[in-house]
């Protein structure tokens, strides 16, 4: 059986996921890191106030991906979207960040 479900039904339904992550957020040099734990090392997200900017991990993709069988890049906007409603500001661009560029996604120590 197929059903079809509009586009803000399927925001809301990755909204909640995405909210029941439990994500801690940390905010460092105008960009806030959206991590599993306080001890962790790199962000699962991040996001630029000064840009827009949001860099995702691959896997929060492949996960969201996989769970809502979604494509990647629809996986990308619609956690972009989150990001946009948990913070109420604009993201501008979403980037998949893989294994070969984590530093994006570290967060400083200062």
């Amino acid at each position: 059986m197929k059903y079809l479900i509009t586009e803000s039904q399927l925001d809301k339904a990755v909204f909640i996921y995405l909210n029941n992550q439990d994500f801690i957020q940390i905010e460092k040099n105008d960009k806030i890191y959206f991590v599993n734990s306080e001890d962790d090392e790199y962000g699962q997200i991040r996001y630029d106030k000064d840009d827009g900017w949001c860099y995702i991990y691959y896997e929060l993709i492949d996960e969201i991906s996989s769970f809502f069988s979604l494509g990647e890049s629809d996986s990308k906007e619609v956690i972009g979207r989150w990001v946009e409603n948990t913070h109420q500001m604009k993201v501008t661009y979403t980037v998949e960040m893989r294994i070969f560029n984590p530093l994006t996604l570290r967060i400083p120590t200062k």
